[in-house]
């Protein structure tokens, strides 16, 4: 039972801070507890990860509809994801610092494809044309597939991904600016979610504590500096678009019944 509880610590801890925690019982040193809080916040955003943008996919496939979401925007979110995971990978930095780009990358690679696939445009009740949208949205994730493997099997130089994590922040800035411009110009979030929005903006805060304290590289933690800036820009729209976006479902909801 003792050795069981030990194992499970040590997915917190290190085994010097067990040690000290429970040997020595010293719960009050800082180190160990700031390792702890850090190790702790990761494996939860990883966790939280692995749901993060589901609320957005079922949005768009629900309403057959990318309304609201810019393509670019998403490609250029989608670069970034895969960057950091890449560089973080091959890094050999803990899984426990960068494991949510693994889930967030199948997400927004699901965004992407559903965008080529329905197309970010409200619904005008004309049928689509058949095919064209398909076949995009399969070659695009195809494509991607192979990009992954490349960047996360040791094939792309070092500097090539240091280059590409460099260029995040200016990437995550332009794209989520985008974002906002076409929120501002729609006068709606469109089909945006509000939880994936808000779980984006928490994680990459919690992100610039647990980078500083698990990898200490600085590059990361500017990525998540600037990635929380952008993202709090788009949590903003969401507030002050939603009053809205409740009126305009409850106006389309009466048309319904009339």
């Amino acid at each position: 039972m003792a050795e069981q509880f030990r194992q499970l610590c040590l997915l917190l801890l290190t085994p010097e801070c067990y040690d000290e925690f429970f040997i020595k019982f010293n719960f009050l040193d800082v180190p160990c507890l700031k390792a702890a809080l850090s190790k702790g916040l990761g494996l939860g955003i990883i966790l939280g990860s692995m749901l993060v943008k589901v609320p957005q996919i079922t949005k768009i496939f629900g309403g057959k509809s990318a309304e609201g979401i810019s393509a670019i925007s998403v490609f250029l979110e989608l670069f970034a994801i895969t960057a950091n995971v890449a560089y973080s990978y091959t890094n050999k930095f803990p899984f426990s610092a960068w494991g949510e780009g693994l889930f967030l990358a199948l997400q927004t690679s699901a965004v992407a494809a559903m965008v080529l696939l329905y197309g970010n445009q409200p619904r005008t009740g004309k049928k689509k044309e058949a095919g064209g949208s398909a076949v995009q949205a399969c070659l695009f994730l195809a494509v991607y597939s192979v990009l992954f493997l490349v960047l996360t099997t040791g094939i792309t130089p070092p500097d090539v991904l240091w280059s590409m994590q460099a260029a995040n922040v200016p990437i995550i800035l332009v794209g989520k600016l985008i974002q906002a411009v076409a929120n501002y110009k729609a006068g709606s979030t469109g089909q945006l979610s509000a939880v994936t929005v808000f779980m984006l903006f928490g994680g990459s805060l919690a992100r610039i504590f647990t980078s500083y304290q698990e990898t200490g590289d600085m590059t990361m933690i500017v990525t998540y500096c600037g990635a929380s800036f952008a993202n709090s820009i788009i949590a903003a729209q969401v507030l002050y678009y939603w009053p809205r976006g409740a009126a305009k479902k409850e106006k389309q909801h009466r048309k319904k019944k009339e």
